[in-house]
C-alpha cells in the first residue's frame, strides 16, 4: 500500500472519529431525529441524480435504510442527546463487531473461533467496565441506546452480506434516500413540529456546518474512499484502519470538548479495543466480510 493511500485510510479513520464531536455540536442545533433525516437527506441529494443505483434488489435497499438510517441513527443520535458523551459513544458503538458475530452465528451457524470468543469477553468486560463508571455527564440511558444502535448496526450487516461486491458509493448513497421521510415524520410526532421548525429557523452557522460535515464528510467523502481502498487492497488490508475510530473519537472528545475518560474508562477503551484487534485479524472471519458490512464509519 502507497504511502498516500495509507494517509488516506488514516483521514477517514480521522473524519469518523471526530465525527462524534460533530454529531454533538449537531445535536445542540437540532432535535435528534431532525439532525439525522437532515443527514441522510444531503448525503442522498443532489448525488443520486448523478450516481447510478448499485445492482442491488430495492428490497435490500429499503432494509439497509429503515435498519441503519433510521433505527440505528435514531438510537445513537437520541442516546447521545441524553446522556452518551461523544468519546464513549465512538468506542461503545464498535461493539457492533461482536454482535455481528453473535448474530452471523445465530442466524448462519457461523461459529466463531476461540479467538473471536475471547475477543469477545475482553471486550464485554471493558463495556461492563464503562457501565460501571455512570456518572452525572453519562447515563444509563445513553448507555442502552448507544448499545441498541450497535445492535441495530449488527442487524444492517446481516443484510449487508446478501447485498455481495457493489461499489460502496453508491449503496450508500441510494440507501441515504430511505431514511429522510421516516425521521422527518418521526421527528414531527415526538419531537414536535414546533420544535423542528425552530431549530430550522435559528439555523446558524455551526448547525448547517454539523449537518454538511456527517453528511458529505463522514458518509461521501467517507465511504468513497474505504470503498475505494477496499476495491484495491482488499478487506483484510484495509479493515484494520477501522481501529482508529475510536481512538480518534475518544481524543478528539477530550481535546475539543474536555471530555474526561479516568482510568476506569482508559481500561475499558483498552479492552474494548483488544477485542476488536482479536475480531478484526481473524482470517477466517475477514474472508467473509463484504465490502460494506464492517465498514466503521458514520
Amino acid at each position: 500500500m502507497s504511502p498516500l493511500h495509507i494517509l488516506m485510510l488514516v483521514l477517514v479513520a480521522a473524519v469518523w472519529g471526530f465525527n462524534f464531536v460533530v454529531i454533538k455540536l449537531g445535536l445542540d442545533n437540532f432535535p435528534p431525529l431532525l439532525f439525522s433525516a437532515l443527514r441522510f437527506l444531503f448525503a442522498a441529494l443532489p448525488l443520486a441524480f448523478f450516481i447510478r443505483r448499485p445492482d442491488v434488489p430495492w428490497r435490500l435497499i429499503l432494509g439497509i435504510g429503515v435498519m441503519l438510517g433510521v433505527v440505528k441513527f435514531s438510537f445513537l443520535f437520541i442516546g447521545m442527546n441524553v446522556g452518551a458523551p461523544p468519546g464513549l459513544a465512538s468506542l461503545l458503538l464498535q461493539s457492533q463487531a461482536f454482535f455481528t458475530v453473535l448474530l452471523a452465528f445465530l442466524l448462519y451457524g457461523d461459529r466463531p473461533r476461540p479467538l473471536q470468543i475471547a475477543g469477545m469477553v475482553l471486550a464485554f468486560s471493558g463495556v461492563a467496565l464503562i457501565a460501571s463508571s455512570i456518572d452525572g455527564t453519562f447515563t444509563v440511558a445513553g448507555l442502552v441506546l448507544v448499545l441498541a444502535a450497535a445492535v441495530a448496526w449488527a442487524c444492517s450487516n446481516m443484510l449487508m452480506k446478501k447485498v455481495g461486491k457493489v461499489q460502496m458509493l453508491n449503496l450508500m448513497v441510494w440507501v441515504s434516500l430511505v431514511p429522510p421521510i421516516p425521521l422527518f415524520i418521526i421527528s414531527a410526532l415526538f419531537e414536535g413540529w414546533d420544535r423542528d421548525l425552530q431549530a430550522l429557523a435559528n439555523l446558524n452557522l455551526e448547525g448547517a456546518g454539523a449537518v454538511l460535515f456527517v453528511a458529505y464528510g463522514a458518509t461521501v467523502f467517507g465511504f468513497a474512499v474505504w470503498g475505494a481502498m477496499i476495491s484495491r487492497y482488499g478487506v483484510s488490508t484495509v479493515a484494520p484502519f477501522s481501529l482508529l475510530v475510536p481512538v480518534f473519537g475518544m481524543s478528539s472528545a477530550a481535546l475539543v470538548l474536555g471530555e474526561d475518560f479516568g482510568p476506569l474508562r482508559v481500561v475499558a477503551a483498552v479492552l474494548i479495543v483488544l477485542g476488536l484487534v482479536m475480531n478484526v485479524f481473524n482470517p477466517r472471519w475477514l474472508a467473509r466480510k463484504t465490502p460494506v458490512g464492517d465498514a466503521a464509519g458514520l
